[in-house]
C-alpha cells in the first residue's frame, strides 16, 4: 500500500511546536509522509496561509492537508474538516484559511465540525489545538482509523467563514488591483492576471512601459514607472518589473531586490496600473 500523505502548514515558526505536531501525527500514523509546506507564515496572517495553500496544494498528491493559523484558538471558532471534489480532506480552523485552497482542489463537497473527541488527544488545552485536535484528526484520517462521517456533525457549506478576496477590475485604460501576498523575496503578488492586464492596457507583447500607482492603507500614493516583462532577468539588477508569476497572477518585483520593503507595500494596499 502507498504511504499516506499529510501536508502541514502553520505560523508556528521553528521553536518546536511544529515538530511536536509531527510527533503526534507519527504516533498515530507511523507510515505517514509529512510534507511541510511551511511554518514561517507571518504570525496570525490567515490570508497569507490561504494564499500559500492555494498555490501549493494543487501540486501535492491527494491526501490530508493540516493547516493551523489560528489566532482564535480556544474561542467559539469551530475546528473543521473539509472534503473536496479531488478527494482530499483539509483540516484546520474555520476562520477563512481553508476555503480558498478547497476551491482550487475542485471545491468543497462536505464539511464536518471536529466534535468527536475519540480522534483528539486524550487531554486537550485551550491554546494548542494544532497538537491536540488538528494533528491527531489528520493522522486518524490518513491512517484510516477515522472516517470523515464520524468526525462530527455536518456544517452547511454556506456557513463556512470566508475571507474577503481582493479583486482586479478594468477602469478606463487602467487596472485597479491590490496586494494579495508578499513572499520571502519581497515580491508583491497582485489580484488579477495577464488577461485582466491586457484588457486594461492592450497588447502585452514587446515589454510595454507601465506606470504603477501604489496606495497604502492611509491612501498615500507613490508612482513607479517600469515594464511588463517575461521574467526577472529581463530587468536590470535592482530595478522594478511587472510580470506574471508561477501561479498565473500579476506580481511586482525588484530584480535581485526586495520590492515590498523598498516600496513599503503590505497585503491589502491598492495598486493602479496604466500605460506610461
Amino acid at each position: 500500500m502507498e504511504r499516506p500523505i499529510i501536508t502541514f502548514l502553520t505560523d508556528f515558526g521553528l521553536d518546536g511546536a511544529a515538530a511536536t505536531c509531527r510527533g503526534v501525527i507519527l504516533s498515530i500514523c507511523r507510515d505517514a509522509q509529512i510534507v511541510d509546506i511551511g511554518h514561517t507564515v507571518r504570525k496570525y496572517a490567515i490570508a497569507d496561509g490561504a494564499w500559500i495553500l492555494r498555490a501549493s496544494l494543487p501540486y501535492m498528491p491527494i491526501g490530508v492537508h493540516v493547516a493551523v493559523i489560528d489566532p482564535g484558538v480556544g474561542t467559539e471558532r469551530r475546528p473543521i474538516a473539509i472534503k473536496v471534489a479531488r478527494g482530499d480532506v483539509l483540516v484546520g480552523p474555520d476562520n477563512g484559511l481553508l476555503p480558498p485552497p478547497a476551491e482550487v482542489l475542485g471545491g468543497a463537497v462536505e464539511v464536518r465540525i471536529l466534535a468527536n473527541r475519540d480522534y483528539w488527544l486524550p487531554a486537550t488545552t485551550a491554546t494548542f489545538h494544532g497538537r491536540d485536535i488538528f494533528a491527531p484528526v489528520g493522522a486518524h484520517l490518513a491512517s484510516g482509523t477515522a472516517s470523515f462521517e464520524l468526525l462530527g456533525p455536518s456544517l452547511p457549506l454556506g456557513d463556512l467563514v470566508q475571507l474577503p478576496v481582493p479583486s482586479a477590475s478594468v477602469d478606463e485604460g487602467a487596472l485597479e488591483t491590490a496586494v494579495t501576498y508578499v513572499d520571502s523575496f519581497g515580491n508583491v503578488r497582485l489580484a488579477g492576471g495577464r488577461d485582466e492586464l491586457a484588457a486594461a492596457i492592450g497588447v502585452l507583447d514587446g515589454e510595454p512601459r507601465v506606470e504603477v500607482t501604489l496606495r497604502d492603507g492611509d491612501g498615500q500614493a507613490q508612482r513607479e514607472t517600469t515594464h511588463f516583462r517575461g521574467t526577472f532577468g529581463r530587468a536590470p539588477v535592482g530595478s522594478l518589473l511587472l510580470y506574471v508569476d508561477s501561479s498565473g497572477g500579476l506580481a511586482l518585483a525588484d530584480n535581485q531586490g526586495n520590492a515590498a520593503a523598498r516600496l513599503g507595500l503590505a497585503v491589502g494596499d491598492r495598486v493602479r496600473i496604466t500605460l506610461a
